[in-house]
């Protein structure tokens, strides 16, 4: 944490020098009980009271004298903000392989699960789109804060909802770019600070090469975090006969460090869940700096109210 007017701490030392007289004073207090000669009498005029309740009013008050001197220097810390229309593509694998049952209930369910809450933890104001891709590369949902259309997006995603089969991640990438580029307006000429999610279970066998499509992602400063999702002993059963699809993320490890953005392993629904969550925490903020004062001072104030109801309601006076 940093202060804007340090110099106004030195106010604590008062603070202090407070704290200090008001033991002081409790100490000669109870030197001139001792002197009152009459106990009996005394314990009739002053009778005891829990010494917490005692010491509670002002304690507080101590505590809301400090909490008000730091506010009054002016803390400032990092706090993360929005960026202001950030945008995150999602496209999601959609081919075959995606239907293996190492996952429960299968790939594409738990993928399709774990969208949906990696959606709703992102703030309202974000633009969030939808990419299927197999063969080939749609968008389901374009950009935008219709986070109804994008639940309705994220349930029709299925096997063939593109129509060719295959796994074309370099078409994913360079189709959910041109969907960032085709946001608003100014998308031409003032780009939205967004971020690409990739997942996918297997390497690229159809379209655009991947790293080619990076390439488009690094020029247009669009980091692209890719996911790997599956086991590998991933099958599909076709016609009775159980097809090999094992996870391959070579291809999504390449095009993640290419573009500066993250990869990431899951093959369990609790792990892929996780993966969400983390790249939920980065995707889309900011750092600034903000004076953190009020914080401070309304706890400050909240302390005042306690010393003062306690005053009253122990002593029917105020501190």
């Amino acid at each position: 944490m940093i202060w804007q007017s340090p110099v106004r701490l030195w106010l604590l030392l008062g603070v202090a020098a407070l704290a200090v007289a008001y033991l002081l004073a409790q100490r000669r207090r109870g030197r001139y009980a001792v002197r009152f000669t009459n106990l009996r009498l005394l314990d009739r005029v002053a009778p005891r009271r829990p010494t917490w309740r005692r010491h509670l009013p002002a304690g507080l008050f101590l505590a809301m004298l400090a909490l008000l001197v730091v506010g009054f220097a002016r803390p400032t810390a990092e706090v993360r903000v929005p960026r202001e229309r950030a945008t995150v593509m999602v496209a999601v694998d959609v081919s075959t392989s995606m239907l293996a049952t190492d996952v429960e209930p299968d790939r594409l369910s738990a993928a399709k699960n774990a969208a949906r809450r990696f959606v709703d933890g992102l703030p309202r104001e974000f633009n969030v789109g939808l990419v299927a891709f197999a063969g080939s590369a749609a968008v389901l949902v374009p950009p935008g804060t219709d986070r109804e259309a994008l639940h309705n997006g994220i349930g029709r995603l299925a096997e063939g909802v593109t129509g060719v089969q295959g796994t074309a991640i370099g078409e994913a990438i360079s189709t959910s770019l041109g969907a960032v580029q085709a946001l608003d307006d100014k998308a031409a000429t003032q780009p939205p600070p967004a971020r690409i999610i990739v997942l996918s279970d297997g390497a690229n066998t159809s379209g655009m090469d991947p790293l080619e499509a990076a390439a488009g992602a690094v020029a247009a400063e669009v980091p692209v975090h890719t996911i790997s999702f599956g086991t590998p002993s991933g099958f599909v059963d076709r016609g009775g006969r159980p097809i090999q699809v094992p996870v391959d993320g070579e291809t999504l490890q390449a095009v993640a460090e290419e573009t500066g953005g993250g990869f990431h392993q899951a093959g369990t629904s609790d792990e892929l869940r996780a993966v969400y969550d983390d790249i939920g925490s980065s995707v889309g903020w900011r750092k600034v700096r903000q004076d953190v004062s009020a914080r401070f001072i309304g706890l400050g104030l909240v302390f005042a109210m306690g010393a003062a109801f306690g005053s009253i309601r122990w002593f029917s006076r105020l501190p």
